[in-house]
């Protein structure tokens, strides 16, 4: 099982960071309004960022330092993303 923390950027253009085993379907969660209450009245909300964390523990702890950076380093971190890293390849490949 994997663990992630991830940043969502909001309709309104701020974001919201958290962590999840499945950001697919925290994603879904967000964008139906069962996700954190912070999201609810800020829909839809697009995946930014992901980042793949070897244990919960890690992915708490990540999700901290994140949440304590200011929105220009939030920008730069989001910057270096590139969401083709962790898309599932093809199996037909």
């Amino acid at each position: 099982m994997g663990f992630f923390c991830y940043i969502v950027e909001c309709a309104d253009g701020t974001f919201y960071t958290g962590w999840s085993t499945d950001p697919n379907r925290r994603l879904h969660e967000h964008n139906k309004g069962r996700g954190a209450r912070y999201t609810r009245s800020r829909r839809p909300v697009k995946l930014v960022y992901l980042e793949d964390c070897s244990s919960r523990s890690i992915a708490m702890r990540r999700e901290k330092a994140i949440k304590r950076l200011s929105r220009i380093k939030k920008q730069s971190l989001i910057q270096t993303f590139h969401i083709s890293n962790y898309l599932k390849e093809d199996e037909n490949d």
